[in-house]
């Protein structure tokens, strides 16, 4: 068994909080990706996990072995790391043996570890090429097989595929994913890139600050976010977010975005009764609008300032408010900038934020 139990970490960097209070549980093989702009902490924080750096605060435990100030080589943890950190002067085969020998692993038994995983990275062929004649999406493959070959029960990935370009990460992706569940090793991996989180996650802890603001399953994150960073963070584009003021009267509440009247879902109405008089913003995302041509009662008319094709569908950025808002629609939906189009709002894909906290509201 390999759960991880992080249980409040702290790390600081002189006066510098990097990593805040953070406590989570990654189940044994597990795929948890830590998501978050630069400079959030999430790489920090892997790196606390694999004994690079020491955690000022907090505990740290592998399948129940406390390993909070146990150097990085007695974690039993793999890692490959974002610039791919192989040698150079040694082929493929030395490269993946590496750690195999430094733990004085027996010959046979290196040799077989060796073929499975450069077998499961399809660099099975590339054995005795040495680095500086592989591509970039190679070595990568290279950095992993060397990483799987430990057979560690932890696998941690630091941005791994952030120096390739995008096909080739759209094709490792798929091939990491089929790998690990291959391997069932439990994997932490750290990106910035949401499409990757969203893609490849049992769950994506999404930090900013140092701190944990959700962690859940994907389509969790991505359709019921936390907070305003959260759907910010999340989706492309992200979640839309616009101002509205709340009217409560004869039991029932309204929310009006100008003049154009929103009615709430009956369990959110007791909710947002007690905002009655006061602003707060509503998050919807661009795919879940739905837009018309003609003019409707329940639809709200808003002019198209830009039109953006992009195969599978248009994107049109319009002005509610002050807000800009971004709507997806089909490709075929053919308008030009300066017309006008209708709006309707689904009352179940609407998310309601108090505008202070920027906390999104849920029964």
């Amino acid at each position: 068994m390999a759960e991880i139990l992080i249980e409040h970490v702290t790390k600081r960097f002189g006066n510098f909080e990097a990593v805040k209070d953070v406590s989570l549980t990654i189940e044994d093989q597990e795929f948890v990706v830590l998501l978050g702009p630069s400079g959030c902490g999430k790489t920090t924080l892997l790196r606390t996990i694999a004994g690079l750096g020491m955690a000022d605060e907090g505990r740290i435990s592998i399948g129940g072995r406390d390993i909070t100030y146990l150097p990085a080589r007695e974690r039993k943890i793999s890692m490959v790391f974002q610039n791919y950190a192989i040698f150079p002067h040694m082929k493929v085969y030395d490269n993946i043996a590496f750690g195999l020998k430094m733990n004085k692993i027996e010959r046979l038994e290196m040799e077989k570890r060796v073929q499975e995983a450069a077998e499961l990275l399809h660099i099975e062929d590339m054995l005795d090429r040495y680095p500086g004649a592989m591509s970039g999406g190679q070595r990568q493959r290279v950095a992993v097989a060397r990483a799987i070959a430990m057979k560690s029960e932890v696998l941690l990935m630091d941005e791994p595929l952030s120096n390739l370009d995008a096909l080739l990460r759209l094709e490792m992706r798929a091939e990491l994913k089929r790998l690990l569940r291959e391997i069932k090793a439990t994997t932490i991996y750290v990106t910035h890139d949401q499409i990757e989180a969203l893609s490849m996650g049992d769950r994506i802890a999404v930090i900013k600050d140092g701190e944990v603001h959700q962690c859940d399953y994907p389509n969790i994150v991505y359709d019921k976010p936390a907070n305003h960073f959260v759907g910010s963070f999340i989706g492309n584009p992200p979640m839309n977010f616009i101002q509205g003021r709340v009217q409560a009267s004869n039991g029932r509440v309204d929310v009006f975005v100008g003049d154009f009247r929103l009615v709430p879902q009956e369990e959110m109405q007791p909710i947002l009764k007690d905002y009655h008089n006061q602003s707060v913003m509503l998050g919807i995302r661009a795919e879940n609008m739905e837009t018309l041509k003609e003019a409707a009662e329940d639809a709200l008319e808003v002019e198209v300032l830009v039109v953006e094709p992009l195969g599978s569908q248009n994107l049109l950025t319009v002005q509610i408010g002050e807000d800009i808002v971004k709507v997806a629609t089909h490709p075929n939906f053919h308008v030009e900038p300066g017309m006008h189009v209708w709006l309707r709002f689904p009352a179940k894909k609407i998310r309601w934020l108090d505008r202070e906290s920027q906390l999104v509201l849920y029964p």
